[in-house]
């Protein structure tokens, strides 16, 4: 039972080829019936998780693994069609990148940083979902993207920059620490 959240996790990383094509198919009303059972197995996978206790260290790797899939897949395809802007692509794409770097030059330099959700990237992850389910709801409708790209643009770009911003800060204070090892009585 233990293994349910994982599975989940599992397939809704299967579910992000599926989407990118749906999207790539102007089929946008089913891309975001894709993506919206993405998020809701994203719910559920945690919920079970937490509510019988059925953490992995796998699940802990597969799940934030398969939310970044599927998002940062969704705004470059978004970006490719230009229905969002580059610099917004540019922008998700970039602190993901950071952060990934990060952690693997942490563990390169055997000074290896634990990540941890932090608030600021909850909020992030919530604004990045919204925008992308709004922009392929409305295009599943027919409906022009330019207002909503326009001002929906600006606080996902924010909020991606100051979650990167704090996840670098946070990285530096513990590359600053000295290991236990390192440390000379």
């Amino acid at each position: 039972m233990r293994n349910i959240p994982n599975l989940i996790s599992v397939l809704r990383l299967l579910l992000v080829p599926l989407t990118v094509w749906l999207i790539i198919s102007e089929a946008y009303g089913w891309a975001f019936v894709t993506f919206m059972a993405a998020g809701i197995s994203d719910g559920i996978d945690g919920y079970l998780a937490r509510r019988f206790d059925w953490r992995t260290r796998l699940g802990a790797y597969l799940d934030p693994l398969a939310d970044k899939t599927l998002l940062v897949s969704v705004f470059v395809t978004l970006g490719l069609l230009k229905l969002i802007p580059a610099w917004l692509v540019i922008t998700v794409v970039s602190r993901d990148a950071l952060i990934i770097g990060a952690v693997l030059l942490s563990r390169l330099m055997d000074h290896p940083v634990h990540v941890r959700p932090l608030m600021v990237s909850k909020v992030n992850t919530v604004g990045q979902i919204a925008f992308a389910v709004s922009v392929l709801g409305v295009a599943a409708l027919g409906k022009p993207l330019s207002g909503l790209v326009e001002y929906g643009s600006i606080p996902v770009a924010l909020l991606t920059a100051l979650s990167g911003a704090a996840y670098l800060a946070s990285w530096l204070r513990h590359m600053a620490e000295q290991p236990e090892e390192d440390k000379r009585p």
